[in-house]
């Protein structure tokens, strides 16, 4: 028998029913990132909860209306996909912080400030998360709440989301290595291969995107590509 800080709940509600299922704390988490794909291996039992807690099973007509089936290893996957997981202390904390650092990436990369029309400082909008009282929630993706995240930090620092176009040639024996990170960072608004077999390019990109792009052609062409910023 496992002890109860070996146990989790992952919980699902379909049309104001609730359905629970019984697993290993750090296994399901990690099958729940994608880590682990063996459902078998996260669960303490098989059986589908209305509440664990009481030992309450839910009916046949109740599974089949809320999942298709009756396969109790079909409907703990859907649990789990779907679901939400209860976290530990410990794995809260860490979701938390990792869920915050890809925040504050995607600030940094998606918007500038107006004055400078460069990104602001990892550490600058952390501290705005702060200032702020952000909260992330460690379950949504990071476009699921940043959008909201945003609009928080407006009043503390200036954000703005802008693109440019820049002017790229990358010299043939670099072409088809770089073209493929200019598909990757930006939208390709015009390529053309010229009879030498150098890639000339217009890349559209968000604003503080900019210093990425450079140091990364930079480092594939030992320097070489030229790239411009577009009026």
């Amino acid at each position: 028998m496992l002890d109860m800080v070996d146990v989790t709940i992952a919980k699902f509600s379909f049309e104001g029913e609730k359905f629970e299922i019984l697993v290993k704390p750090d296994q399901a988490l990690e099958y729940k990132l994608g880590k682990k794909k063996d459902i078998s291996a996260i669960l303490v039992s098989d059986e589908i909860y209305t509440d664990s807690g009481k030992g309450t099973k839910p009916s046949a007509e109740k599974l089949l209306k809320a999942f298709k089936t009756e396969d109790q290893t079909e409907i703990a996957i859907i649990i789990m996909q779907k679901g939400d997981l209860n976290l530990t202390t410990d794995q809260r904390r860490k979701m938390i912080d990792d869920k915050k650092k890809q925040i504050v990436e995607f600030i940094v990369k998606t918007y500038v400030d107006p004055r400078t029309h460069l990104p602001h400082p990892p550490i600058r909008v952390e501290l705005a998360m702060k200032d702020g009282r952000v909260s992330v929630d460690p379950q949504k993706s990071v476009d699921e709440q940043v959008k909201d995240i945003v609009e928080k930090l407006r009043s503390i620092i200036a954000l703005k989301s802008e693109n440019m176009e820049l002017e790229i040639i990358i010299p043939a024996q670099y072409a088809s290595q770089s073209y493929a990170v200019l598909k990757s960072v930006g939208t390709l608004k015009k390529e053309e291969w010229q009879n030498n077999g150098s890639l000339k390019a217009i890349l559209e990109i968000p604003a503080a995107a900019r210093p990425n792009v450079i140091d990364r052609l930079g480092s594939i062409t030992k320097g070489s590509a030229s790239v411009e910023v577009m009026k």
